[in-house]
């Protein structure tokens, strides 16, 4: 059967959600990080600048190589760069951030998986709430949302009242295709869109959950409809993170026991420690029904399981998710792309996945169009956008093929030249959650 575009009928079905949620007093949770993102202009003449005066050898990243100084930052953005690669990297220097801020154009925008993901919900009118760590003014600002609250003692409160202290910087180093830059003589062009998230931040080499917020979502779990679990990726510190994942461990038990029905959302990331980030799903595992990753980590997992897979090819795609659907016991994985997105696992009954890949897609896609958190006009406004061609592909192959597992697949409206890159996956993770409001 050829794809049917549902993309409108399932738009039209976010009011109501919305109203539901209102009645109800059910709310979606997104936790835990935030921070303020420089967003960096990218500048072909600068950049050369960089390239030329650093980079004598190769361009490559060592395993989880820290930048230490310009010669590392150059290096590893020129490898990123001429790859179409995104990824992080902690900045170790201050001087590497003075130097960017000085030498590039730049400006400022919410930071952080959880905190992203709750803004793009309320941005088109969904109650919800959000835990956060950076609590500066210019964040609370970014997420100042009529409905968008967190919690303080045993009461849900407006961002807006809980600001305190200065803002944590994460500058992001974007690049769309067709930029380029020059180096040994050789020119280097872009194949894809992408951008490297550069931490100089020592807020979030811990991760410190509230404890009014932990015993608020304990108590109130049956009026819990999914959360979403991120902002691990930054710490560094195994036996920190050992500590930290016992605490969580028990506080999503103890939801889980209140609410089976509690959709427990893992969106994966870039992990500075490749042993904290095998922690964190060792213990993570055992509570979450829906991990989230792009392909990038797709190709990240499977690599660390001595596995080689083609993203262009959709039979390597399945057998990549097929291994760690085996690897993280979790009931579904779903990956995002700019092309498509997709869940593979076993069936959730009451939860429409063709709603959650196709409104993932719609307010991710909006984003990329408009270069904001979209209102529900501005996400209809992007219906006029035609369908990827590759996801149509994909979705033909898969109509042919005959599978143990439950996959949905739904192509993403597509755009040859997005006016942002940055938040995308966050994004599509809210847009996903309209699914679990039943």
């Amino acid at each position: 059967m050829p794809y049917t575009d549902h993309y409108e009928k399932y738009l039209n079905e976010i009011p109501g959600n919305i109203e539901k949620c209102k009645e109800t007093g059910d709310r979606i949770v997104f936790g835990y990080t935030s921070d303020l993102d420089v967003l960096l202009t990218y500048n072909e003449d600068e950049f050369n600048k960089l390239v030329d005066t650093y980079v004598k050898g190769d361009i490559y990243r060592d395993g989880d190589e820290n930048i230490t100084d310009l010669e590392s930052f150059s290096r590893i953005i020129a490898y990123y760069m001429a790859n179409g690669l995104g990824g992080e990297a902690d900045i170790t220097d201050h001087k590497v951030v003075e130097y960017l801020l000085e030498h590039f154009e730049h400006k400022f925008s919410l930071g952080g998986t959880g905190a992203q993901g709750a803004a793009a919900m309320a941005s088109v009118g969904m109650p919800l709430i959000a835990h956060i760590s950076d609590k500066s003014e210019q964040v609370c600002d970014l997420m100042d949302y009529e409905g968008l609250n967190t919690i303080v003692g045993d009461k849900q409160v407006p961002m807006k009242t809980i600001q305190q202290g200065d803002p944590v910087y994460h500058v992001v180093f974007s690049y769309t295709k067709g930029d380029g830059f020059n180096l040994h003589g050789k020119r280097y062009t872009v194949p894809i869109a992408n951008r490297v998230i550069l931490d100089y931040d020592t807020i979030h080499k811990d991760i410190v959950v509230s404890e009014d917020f932990k015993k608020y979502i304990e108590k109130n779990a049956k009026h819990i409809i999914s959360y979403n679990l991120s902002g691990y990726n930054a710490i560094i510190d195994p036996e920190l993170t050992e500590r930290r994942m016992q605490e969580l461990g028990a506080h999503y038990k103890k939801v889980k026991e209140e609410n089976p029905e509690c959709v427990i959302y893992f969106e994966s990331a870039h992990y500075l420690s490749q042993e904290v980030k095998n922690i964190v799903y060792k213990e993570i595992s055992h509570y979450v029904d829906i991990m989230g990753m792009n392909e990038e980590e797709l190709l990240a997992h499977t690599r660390e399981l001595g596995i080689e897979i083609d993203k262009d090819d959709l039979k390597d795609v399945l057998q990549g998710l097929e291994h760690l659907i085996k690897r993280y016991k979790v009931q579904g994985i779903i990956m995002h792309t700019k092309d498509y997105s997709m869940y593979y696992g076993s069936e959730l009954y009451g939860i429409d996945l063709e709603k959650a890949l196709t409104l993932g897609n719609l307010l991710s896609g909006t984003r990329a169009r408009v270069g904001h958190y979209g209102s529900l006009e501005e996400c209809r406004e992007s219906l006029k956008l035609g369908l990827s061609e590759t996801g149509l592909r994909f979705y033909n192959e898969l109509e042919e093929m005959h599978l143990d597992r439950k996959v949905y697949l739904v192509p993403s409206r597509y755009m040859e030249k997005p006016v942002c890159t940055i938040g995308l996956g966050d994004t599509f993770v809210a847009g996903v959650q309209f699914a679990f409001a039943r």
